[in-house]
């Protein structure tokens, strides 16, 4: 593992064998297994769980409620929705705590891959060996080994060959 001054990891955290880390990353209560990379800037949330041999670029946010299989790769700045109906106050006006909203999960599948500056919404699954295009906004499923792309994602086409 890398460490340096300005990474911030939490004791919950359970981190695999051979996690590679750089600056400036937040991580606590998640898991990330054997031989990931975490990019700088990165911050990842409780809850949420990282496979095998995954890479995670700089400036991605992954929050409770997303898991990420084995060999996916997360592009620069991806970010993850877990609530569909975000909101800072509960009806009398209070700030929102935990209990007053539930998480919606989501599940990248194994080999998948997201581009840079995607905005994946809560409560979809992107299928094994699925592409997602830089700066798609994803809001349904993603069928396995299918590329898509745009706002909301659409497909663009099916990868012909997956071995």
């Amino acid at each position: 593992m890398v460490a340096g001054d300005y990474i911030r990891i939490a004791p919950d955290v359970k981190l695999g064998r051979d996690v590679r880390i750089y600056a400036f990353v937040n991580l606590y209560g998640c898991e990330i297994g054997d031989e990931s990379k975490i990019g700088a800037f990165a911050e990842i949330q409780k809850g949420a769980r990282i496979g095998k041999r995954v890479k995670v670029s700089s400036h991605a946010f992954i929050c409770e409620g997303v898991t990420i299989e084995d060999e996916v790769f997360i592009g620069q700045g991806v970010v993850f929705i877990n609530d569909r109906y975000p909101q800072a106050t509960t009806a009398e006006g209070a700030l929102q705590t935990e209990t007053d909203w539930q998480v919606v999960p989501t599940l990248v599948k194994r080999r998948a891959s997201i581009g840079s500056n995607a905005t994946i919404l809560c409560g979809v699954t992107i299928g094994e060996g699925a592409i997602v295009g830089a700066g798609s906004v994803v809001t349904k499923d993603v069928p396995p080994y299918t590329i898509v792309a745009g706002n909301p994602a659409r497909v663009i086409r099916q990868i012909a060959d997956h071995e």
